[in-house]
């Protein structure tokens, strides 16, 4: 991995603990990734009292080679968020990258379905753009797992995104939804049973806790058999084990 310099361009609080950060790249100041690779921050851990590498998938696409977004949520305690948590617009940061074997297959005959839970999500902001763009790109079904409504967010933008694009769809389920919810419930391992009938001529995309991976891995394959990708995310780090 390389080692880049840049600063907090920007910051977007998408949530009560989700958060987005732009950061503006200066020495290089461009960066050559795969879509939904990760960057490396080395963050201090005051318990172990020492450095340790925490890893954030890109949220933007490889287009933006200026800048890059990343998406990460409030974790108690947890030097990697508290650290992002506490930048602010103009201050520096230094990362590595790119890394990750978890990254979009440009050019393929397939069609795709991209399964996260909470944010999860970002590795596939990277990716649905450069699919979408592709001439005759196949279809691309986004199923997205959250907890309540104050856990909602992109909606306007992948409801954009629906409107440019026939061939891409996207369902947000909820499974602890407050009153006035009329969306889909419960785990979005159930809209993947639900919605997907044939898995032939398709590629999975899982990213999110190892539970809905294991289950919805489980779910895939009874289907039928077809690649199935997948990237594990932990709490203290956005990019996790990939297979």
């Amino acid at each position: 991995m390389q080692e880049f310099n840049a600063h907090v361009s920007r910051v977007i609080d998408l949530t009560h603990d989700v958060r987005e950060l732009e950061l503006s790249l200066t020495t290089p100041d461009s960066i050559d990734f795969k879509a939904g690779q990760w960057i490396s921050l080395d963050v201090w851990h005051p318990g172990l009292k020492q450095h340790v590498p925490r890893q954030y998938s890109i949220a933007s696409p490889p287009s933006q080679c200026h800048q890059i977004k990343i998406l990460f949520n409030r974790v108690t305690e947890g030097p990697g968020s508290s650290y992002l948590f506490s930048l602010h617009e103009g201050d520096p940061v230094k990362f590595q990258a790119p890394n990750g074997s978890f990254y979009l297959e440009m050019k393929s005959s397939r069609d795709l379905v991209f399964v996260a839970t909470g944010t999860g999500i970002a590795p596939f902001c990277s990716m649905i753009s450069p699919f979408l763009d592709q001439k005759e790109a196949g279809t691309l079904a986004l199923y997205w797992g959250l907890r309540s409504q104050r856990d909602l967010y992109y909606q306007n933008e992948l409801e954009a995104l629906t409107r440019r694009h026939p061939n891409f769809s996207f369902i947000t389920t909820l499974s602890r939804p407050e009153n006035g919810w009329k969306g889909p419930i419960g785990r979005v391992t159930r809209l993947v049973e639900d919605n997907i009938s044939s898995v032939r001529n398709v590629i999975f995309y899982l990213c999110g806790n190892g539970a809905m991976i294991r289950d919805t891995t489980e779910i895939v394959r009874k289907k039928g058999l077809c690649p199935i990708r997948t990237e594990q995310y932990y709490d203290e780090a956005g990019a996790g084990t990939t297979e």
